[in-house]
This record gives structure tokens, C-alpha cells and sequence, in this order.
């Protein structure tokens, strides 16, 4: 896929406040200081789309960015930010799970894991809520540049290997670097083979 245009359109807290649209969207979402903005800007090659920030924890808001004029791309809060106190974990966790389980757009969730760490228990927690909701998501490991190449293979299939303890079928994954472009033509290849999908029903 190219992505010809990517163009910012609203930021809120409020899925009720989200675009009137029937266009797909693809929602990205991870603990904080996974490297989500840096993904987003790698995927879309727009350097300043999505702002990243040296503070983790930073964004609270649902931010949609309209791609090629025919698919969301929707830049989610990051969750697990201890430092952010309970009550404003719980207005993360409302924000989150508002979008996800009222926003019918939603075609899929990409759920992004820092390659370099050990399974966690928030984002086995969290891809148990997913399954329980029937939530459709992929996995996205980032960061895989700060690994050499055996280690990063190792860590993602230690992951894989876990995750095999508590699935019968493993979601889709893709193992990614915002610094080299690793894994953003098979993002945006699955993105467009859902879109064609849905355009045939």
C-alpha cells in the first residue's frame, strides 16, 4: 500500500465525539514508552504526525488520522503508566475501553510489545481482555533495532511461547523497527487486505 495522504482530524476523550464515518479504522495501542508514535510516523512516512515524547504517559486523548481519504488510522492513550496516580489510570482505562468495545469502525487493533522485554503481566492481562471481548487484534513488536538479530528472535519467540500457554490460535504478529522501516510493508499490506475484505461483503 502507499500512503499517498495522512492528514490529523480530531483528538478527544470521548468515543461519542469520534468522526461520523463508516471508513475501517486501525487503532494502535501499548504501554506507554513503547514507541508507538514513532511506529505510527514510520507507517504513514510522516516524520511529525504523530508526536512523540520524551515524558511516557503523555497522550490521554483518542487521536484519528485519515489515510489515503479511505481508512482511519487511530493513535490510542498509553496504558500501565504507574507515575500518572489511580484516578487517572482509571480515565485511561475508561477512554481505552470505551473506544474499543463501543466503536463499531474498528476493524482492527494493533497491540504493540517492546521486543526487548520479557512477556508482561499488564499486556497478557490485557490480550486476555481482548479474547474475552472478541476484540480482533494483532501483535506489533517494535524496537527490534536495539537487538541483534538472534536475541531479537529469541525474545519474540519466548513471547509467542507463552502466549501459546493460553491460546489455541495465535493473533497475527509482526516484528518491526521505526528506525530501519522493518515490518511496515507487511502492516500496511494486512491493513488493505482487510480493507478489500470488507469492500466484498
Amino acid at each position: 500500500m502507499e500512503i499517498k495522504s495522512a492528514e490529523f482530524i480530531i483528538s478527544n476523550t470521548d468515543v461519542l465525539k469520534c468522526p461520523v464515518s463508516e471508513m475501517p479504522e486501525y487503532a494502535f495501542i501499548g504501554r506507554s514508552n513503547v514507541g508507538k508514535s514513532s511506529l505510527i510516523n514510520m507507517l504513514t512516512a510522516r516524520k511529525g504526525l504523530a508526536m512523540t515524547s520524551a515524558t511516557p504517559g503523555k497522550t490521554m486523548l483518542i487521536n484519528h488520522f485519515l489515510i489515503n481519504e479511505n481508512w482511519y488510522l487511530v493513535d490510542l492513550p498509553g496504558y500501565g503508566y504507574a507515575r500518572r496516580g489511580i484516578k487517572g489510570q482509571d480515565q485511561i482505562r475508561t477512554i481505552i475501553e470505551d473506544y474499543i468495545l463501543e466503536r463499531e469502525q474498528m476493524s482492527n487493533l494493533f497491540l504493540l510489545i517492546d521486543s526487548r522485554l520479557e512477556p508482561q503481566k499488564i499486556d497478557m492481562e490485557f490480550m486476555e481482555w481482548l479474547g474475552e471481548n472478541e476484540i480482533p487484534f494483532s501483535i506489533v513488536f517494535t524496537k527490534t533495532d536495539k537487538l541483534n538479530g538472534g536475541k531479537m528472535r529469541d525474545n519474540v519467540n519466548m513471547y509467542l511461547r507463552k502466549l501459546r500457554t493460553q491460546w489455541e490460535e495465535l493473533p497475527p504478529h509482526f516484528v518491526t523497527s521505526s528506525e530501519t522501516r522493518l515490518g511496515r510493508e507487511e502492516i500496511l499490506t494486512y491493513i488493505e487486505t482487510i480493507n478489500k475484505n470488507l469492500k466484498s461483503k
